[in-house]
C-alpha cells in the first residue's frame, strides 16, 4: 500500500490537477504574478496548508517545546536506562554506546555521568570522553553498571525491556545558538515536561516477532506506538489530525476558487472541490510519514556533524541505546518545515500534464495480464530487505489519514505480507520452504510476463543489489556469489527472456549510511531483457568463452569510458556477460551437462578480472611492482627481501621505487606511502620519473583536501597519455580492495573515478586559461 500510494503521489494526482492556480486564499487572487504551470500550483497549495499546520500545531502543543536559556532547542539527547543488576542498588542506570556529543573542531565535548549516591546526572565537559570508557554499552557483550562495574548482559537489558521496565533519562540539551550548537545540562524541568505529554491517539499494530533487521521488539518495544516517546506521539498525532482539518479547509477553499463541486472523490478520478482537498491531503500526509522517520525513539544524534540523524539511515529497525529527540518547531534539523520542503519540492518537479495521465494500481504480480507493455520493475532481493515489515512503521500513521480516502488500498490493519516475495524462513516456517516460495514466484511472475511482452517492447529490470554477498566453492576454489542475483537471472532465462543490454543509472544517495566508507553501490543496474525466441541455438561453453572474450572487453571499455563507478562494474558486465548467456537456449559443457547461471556469472567476473589486469603490462615498472605489493600487504609493512624479490621480476628495485616516492623502507620493511603522507607539492612536469601509481594518489589528496579545481590543475600537468592510465588504474586498485574488503580504501578510488568527468573538465579549463600559481 505505500508503494502504490508513492506512484499515485507520483503519476496520478499531479495530472488531474495540472496547469491550475492554487486555491489559497494567499496566492488564488494573484493574477499574473506566478506561472502555474504542472504541478506548480499544487505544490503551492500543499506549502500554504502544511505551513498552516505548522501553526496550528504550534499554538496546540508548543509549551512542550520551550526555549532553552533563550535559545531554540534542536534536540534533547537522551540515554535508555535499566535497574542495575546489582541487588544492593535500586537506581536506573544508563545504557549508553558513547557519552560523546560533539567532535565539531572548537566543540567537542561530552556527557559526563556525575554519580550522587544511588542517582546519576550528567554533565556537559570539553573535550573527549576517556578512551577506555567511551559508553556503557560494550560491544557484543551486552553493558557495565556504572555505580558499581557489574556486567548488564544482554539478556537482562532484554528482559527489563519485555517487562516495562526500561526507561529513559536525558543527557544533554543542545541549542541553535549565535555562533552554532551549544550544549547544556540536562534539568530535571526538561525531563519532566518532556514526560507531561498524554497523546490522544496511539497507532495500533504489534511489530513481527522476528523479521529481517529487526530488534527493537526484543527489547520491550513490539508495538509501534512503542517506538515513539509520549512527546513524539503528541506531536505526530497533532500534526496528523490537523491533515483532517486541512483536507476540509483545501475543499472551503477550492469550492470558493470557483472548482467543480461534483462530489466526486479522488479515489474515483475526481477533479473538483473534494477531490482536490483529499489530494492536498494525500501530500501532507506524506509530511507527516517523513516527519516519523525523523521524530522516533531510535533517531540518534550525529556527533560529527552535529545533527539529529534519522531512524531509517538502513532498512531495518534496530535498538537504539542513546536517542536523539528532535523539535519540530525548530529551524534545523529534522523540523516540520524542512520535512514540507521536500515534498514541496518532488511535487513541483514532478511531469504534471493533463494528457498525460498515470494509473497506479495494486495488484499481484504474478497474475498481470496485457497485451504489448512496456513494462519496468524493481524486484524483490530474497532475503535481503522485508519491505513489507519495514512499510508497517509508515503504513500506521498514513492508514489513520487515507482510509477514508483510499479505503480498499487500507482496508487492513497492516500491510499484507502473505504473498510477498521474500525469502524470509520467520514467515515460511523454514529456509528451504522460504526459498521454494520466492524462486517459485520469482519464475511464475517472469513467465507471466514472458507470454504478452513482445519484442518491440522490452521487459527493463533495475537490480541495485552487490552481486558478490556471498562465498561459495568450486573446483577446490574460492568464490563469491549472490543468491538473489542467481534467483532473479535464473527466473528471467528461464521464462524465455534473453538480456540484450545494460544501463548502470546512478540511484543511491552518496551520503547514506550504506555508502559513506563502503563499497555499497552507487548505481542500480538495468538489465534490458527482450523475449528470446523459441528457435534459440544451443552454445558449447569453448564457444561462450570466446564470444564472451571477443565482446565483453569493449562493452566494459565502453562503460569506463563514461566513468561508470568502480562499485557498478562488476554489476554492469553482468548484463553483456549474460546477454551471450540468455541469447541462446543452453550452454553445455564438453560431457554435455548444462552450464547454470553461477558458473556462468563465475566466468563473467573471472573475464572482468581479467581485463581490468591487463592494464598492468601497459604501466611503467615502479606502478607494476606497487600493484602487486598493494594486493599483498595494501598500506601494511612487509618484508624487505619479498619486496626485492618482486621488484626485480618488475624489472625494477626496491631502492628506485622508493627513489620514485612510492614507499619508504628500514629496519627490513618496505611500506606504501599513503596519499595522506605524501610529500605535497608535487609536479609531474619536473619529476624526472614520474609514475601513474604518484599520480593516481597525487590526485586523490588534491581532491580530498583542495577539491575537484585543484585536481583538475594537477591534471592539467600531466603527460597526454597519462589520464587514461590513472583512471584504469583506480579501477584496478578498486577491484583488489573489493576483493579483500578494505572498504575504506575503496571509496577514494571508486570516488575518484565517479569525479573524473568533473575533473577532467577542470583540467581542460586549466590548459585553455593557463594561471601563474604554485602547486599547493
Amino acid at each position: 500500500p505505500v508503494a502504490v500510494m508513492i506512484n499515485k503521489a507520483m503519476i496520478e494526482i499531479p495530472p488531474r490537477f495540472a496547469n491550475r492556480r492554487p486555491v489559497n486564499p494567499q496566492q488564488r487572487g494573484q493574477m499574473g504574478k506566478e506561472n502555474w504551470q504542472g504541478a506548480a500550483g499544487l505544490a503551492a497549495d500543499v506549502r500554504y496548508y502544511g505551513e498552516w499546520m505548522r501553526e496550528q500545531a504550534h499554538d496546540k502543543i508548543g509549551r512542550l517545546y520551550p526555549k532553552h536559556k533563550g535559545e531554540t532547542v534542536i534536540a534533547w539527547l537522551w540515554a535508555r536506562t535499566v535497574i542495575s543488576p546489582n541487588p544492593a542498588l535500586k537506581a536506573h542506570v544508563p545504557l549508553v554506546s558513547s557519552f560523546a556529543l560533539s567532535k565539531k573542531k572548537g566543540r567537542q565535548c561530552w556527557a559526563k555521568p556525575i554519580i550522587e549516591g544511588d542517582s546519576i546526572r550528567f554533565e556537559v565537559t570539553p573535550g573527549a570522553p576517556p578512551k577506555d570508557r567511551p559508553g556503557t554499552m560494550i560491544r557484543r557483550q551486552g553493558a557495565r553498571c556504572i555505580l558499581s562495574d557489574a556486567p548488564i548482559p544482554f539478556d537482562y537489558i532484554r528482559a527489563e525491556g519485555q517487562a516495562g521496565r526500561m526507561d529513559a533519562q536525558l543527557m544533554a540539551i543542545v541549542t541553535d545558538g549565535k555562533h552554532g550548537r551549544n550544549y547544556h545540562d540536562s534539568t530535571p524541568e526538561a525531563e519532566e515536561l518532556a514526560r507531561s505529554a498524554q497523546p490522544e491517539w496511539r497507532p495500533m499494530g504489534n511489530l513481527p516477532k522476528m523479521a529481517l533487521g529487526f530488534s527493537a521488539q526484543r527489547y520491550g518495544m513490539d508495538e509501534y506506538h512503542k517506538l515513539f516517546t509520549a512527546r513524539q506521539l503528541t506531536a505526530l498525532t497533532t500534526f496528523s489530525d490537523l491533515v483532517q482539518e486541512a483536507c476540509k479547509q483545501v475543499h472551503q477553499d477550492a469550492l470558493a476558487a470557483g472548482r467543480p463541486d461534483d462530489d466526486i472523490p479522488l479515489r474515483d478520478s475526481g477533479q473538483g472541490a473534494k477531490a482536490y482537498g483529499e489530494a492536498v491531503a494525500v501530500y501532507l500526509t506524506f509530511v507527516v510519514d517523513k516527519a516519523t522517520d525523523m521524530w522516533s525513539s531510535l533517531c540518534t544524534w550525529l556527533i560529527s556533524r552535529e545533527l539529529v540523524r534519522n531512524q531509517f539511515a538502513r532498512q531495518a529497525i534496530p535498538i537504539v541505546w542513546d536517542y536523539a529527540e528532535g523539535n519540530p518547531f525548530s529551524d534545523s534539523t529534522g523540523n516540520w518545515t524542512s520535512h514540507l520542503n521536500w515534498v514541496c519540492k518532488v511535487i513541483k518537479r514532478l511531469p504534471a500534464q493533463a494528457r498525460a495521465l498515470g494509473f497506479s494500481n495494486q495488484k499481484n504480480a504474478t497474475q498481470l495480464t496485457g497485451n504489448a507493455i512496456t513494462l519496468s520493475t524493481d524486484p524483490p532481493y530474497y532475503d535481503n530487505i522485508g519491505y513489507a515489515d519495514l512499510s508497517d512503521f509508515f503504513y500506521v500513521w498514513m492508514r489513520r489519514n487515507l482510509r477514508n480516502i483510499y479505503p480498499n488500498i487500507f482496508g487492513t490493519m497492516l500491510v499484507p505480507k502473505e504473498t510477498e516475495l521474500v525469502a524470509e524462513p520467520f514467515r515460511y516456517g523454514s529456509k528451504e520452504a522460504a526459498k521454494e516460495h520466492f524462486e517459485s514466484s520469482m519464475l511464475e511472475t517472469f513467465a507471466n510476463i514472458r507470454r504478452f511482452v513482445t519484442p518491440d517492447y522490452p521487459l527493463t529490470v533495475y537490480y541495485a543489489f552487490k552481486q558478490q554477498d556471498a562465498s561459495f566453492i568450486k573446483g577446490g576454489v574460492l568464490h563469491r556469489g549472490s543468491t538473489s542475483w542467481e534467483t532473479m537471472l535464473t527466473s528471467l532465462i528461464k521464462a524465455g527472456f534473453s538480456i540484450v543490454g545494460t544501463w548502470p543509472m546512478r540511484t543511491e544517495r552518496g551520503s547514506r549510511v550504506r555508502a559513506i566508507a563502503s563499497n555499497a553501490l552507487a548505481s542500480s543496474i538495468i538489465l534490458v531483457c527482450r523475449p528470446r525466441p523459441h528457435d534459440a541455438p544451443i552454445l558449447s561453453l569453448g564457444a561462450f568463452l570466446q564470444a564472451l572474450r571477443r565482446e565483453l572487453p569493449p562493452a566494459l571499455k565502453a562503460m569506463q569510458s563514461g566513468s561508470i563507478a568502480p562499485v557498478d562494474l562488476a554489476q554492469a558486465s553482468i548484463g553483456p556477460g549474460m546477454a551471450i548467456y540468455s541469447r541462446a537456449s543452453r550452454v553445455l559443457e564438453a560431457d554435455g551437462a548444462p552450464i547454470d547461471i553461477r558458473t556462468a556469472l563465475m566466468r563473467i567476473n573471472g573475464e572482468l578480472q581479467n581485463h581490468l589486469a591487463e592494464i598492468d603490462g601497459d604501466l611503467d615498472e615502479a606502478t607494476r611492482f606497487a600493484i602487486d605489493w598493494f594486493s599483498q600487504h595494501g598500506f601494511d609493512d612487509g618484508l624487505y627481501g619479498d619486496a626485492e624479490t618482486l621488484a626485480r621480476a618488475k624489472n625494477t628495485s626496491v631502492e628506485s621505487v622508493e627513489k620514485s616516492g612510492l614507499v619508504e623502507s628500514g629496519g627490513g620493511k618496505v611500506c606504501l606511502i599513503h596519499w595522506t603522507d605524501m610529500e605535497t607539492g608535487w609536479d609531474p612536469q619536473k619529476d624526472i620519473r614520474p609514475t601513474v601509481w604518484e599520480a593516481v594518489h597525487h590526485i586523490i589528496e588534491q581532491l580530498y583536501h583542495h577539491g575537484e579545481s585543484a585536481a583538475g590543475r594537477l591534471l592539467a600537468r600531466m603527460p597526454g597519455e597519462m589520464g587514461g592510465e590513472i583512471r584504469d588504474l583506480a579501477y584496478r586498485l578498486y577491484e583488489i580492495c573489493d576483493s579483500k574488503g578494505w572498504a575504506e580504501h575503496a571509496f577514494y578510488y571508486n570516488d575518484l573515478v565517479v569525479r573524473w568527468p568533473q575533473i577532467s573538465d577542470e583540467a581542460l579549463r586549466h590548459k585553455q586559461q593557463p594561471e601563474q600559481t604554485t602547486m599547493i
